[in-house]
């Protein structure tokens, strides 16, 4: 058997774990070889690859990033693109490419086999957004990053009388944030799921202020929006891949905030800091469980297919159905963070003069 590797989209904790048991995998239970690509498929259209073996997998279970290096670049935007990935598959004779990526990078999975070349994906993002998988590895290393500076700021808030913005990544759904806001103790969460009305967020934390609470916390997604009619935002910028480049929410909120309570609120984005470094645990053995089940779709000729987590289970799903829809955060998550985000007031509180 012989494997063709890749990493593509943004890195994400627990990249390296995959590339560590796929070559395992491949080598021991197969007496095969893995070819690990470069630069996502930029490297496949380029031809800049290098066989991989156990010996140079050694230490990667905890290490961050990629050692294959990544790009959002993909083969149906590259002149020739498509013809290129079958010439790699003939020159290295690869009996299937193992794609680990997010909801882009499955969609070119997708592609490629309607296209007819094999292909297997592994789903990567620490947004949590890929459907028909319960958890996605690299997700709760974010959470975990997010919920220590939660921690760390409710010191600074409570010390100063503040209110402290968090902006944490999250374009096109709010997992990172209900998850970080609820274990972190946010008095509010805005995620991109349910827009927010500003006099409403402005209104909690008057209550709160008024109450003797004389700190907050508020968590918002980067790709959190008002409700319409509410507060304007800029347009955004667009980048080369065609996605819009957000960030600064959290500042447009804080300014907000203070206006309308008159008090002071500050902006800490978290930023890239979510997707570095060491994986938790959790996400060292899901990756490692992600790169061995791979590995066996290869071997069972299941092309198309993602692997997944589901009832703690790895199990294959038609990648054309994982990129069907994005997985939003649920109701009943939303109701959960919303328990705790109510304004807490003892009844000799409400009646008091």
């Amino acid at each position: 058997m012989r494997i063709g590797i890749l990493t593509g989209g943004g890195d994400c904790p627990g990249l390296n774990a995959v590339i560590r048991a796929a070559v395992r995998t491949t080598e021991i239970e197969h007496g095969g070889t893995v070819v690990g690509f470069h630069d996502s498929w930029r490297g496949v259209v380029e031809d800049d690859a290098r066989p991989l073996t156990s010996d140079d997998c050694r230490g990667l279970l905890p290490r961050g990033g990629t050692i294959l290096g990544t790009s959002r670049d993909q083969p149906y935007g590259m002149d020739g693109g498509v013809a290129k990935v079958r010439e790699a598959v003939e020159k290295y004779g690869l009996d299937a490419f193992v794609a680990i990526g997010g909801e882009g990078s499955m969609g070119v999975v997708k592609d490629l086999h309607a296209d007819g070349i094999p292909v297997v994906g592994v789903p990567k993002t620490i947004d949590n957004d890929i459907a028909h998988t319960e958890m996605t590895f690299g997700f709760q290393t974010a959470v975990q990053i997010c919920t220590a500076a939660i921690d760390r700021l409710h010191t600074t808030a409570e010390s100063h009388d503040r209110v402290l913005v968090v902006e944490v990544m999250g374009r096109h759904v709010g997992h990172i944030a209900a998850w970080a806001g609820l274990a972190g103790g946010a008095a509010v969460t805005l995620v991109p799921e349910e827009p927010f009305d500003m006099d409403e967020v402005a209104r909690r934390i008057s209550l709160r202020h008024n109450h003797g609470r004389w700190a907050s916390i508020v968590v918002v997604a980067e790709g959190a929006v008002p409700a319409p009619g509410t507060i304007e935002l800029p347009e955004l910028p667009v980048d080369a891949y065609g996605h819009q480049v957000l960030g600064g929410i959290a500042h447009r909120v804080a300014s907000e905030l203070e206006n309308l309570t008159g008090i002071e609120s500050r902006t800490t984005v978290l930023g890239h800091v979510q997707r570095g470094g060491t994986p938790v645990a959790f996400d060292r053995v899901l990756a490692t469980r992600f790169g061995v089940a791979a590995v066996d779709a290869v071997a069972d000729r299941a092309f198309g297919d993602m692997v997944a987590l589901q009832a703690d289970q790895i199990v294959r799903v038609p990648v054309s159905e994982a990129v069907a829809h994005l997985k939003v955060v649920d109701r009943a998550m939303l109701r959960t963070t919303g328990i705790f985000q109510q304004p807490y007031i003892r009844a000799e509180e409400e009646t008091a003069p």
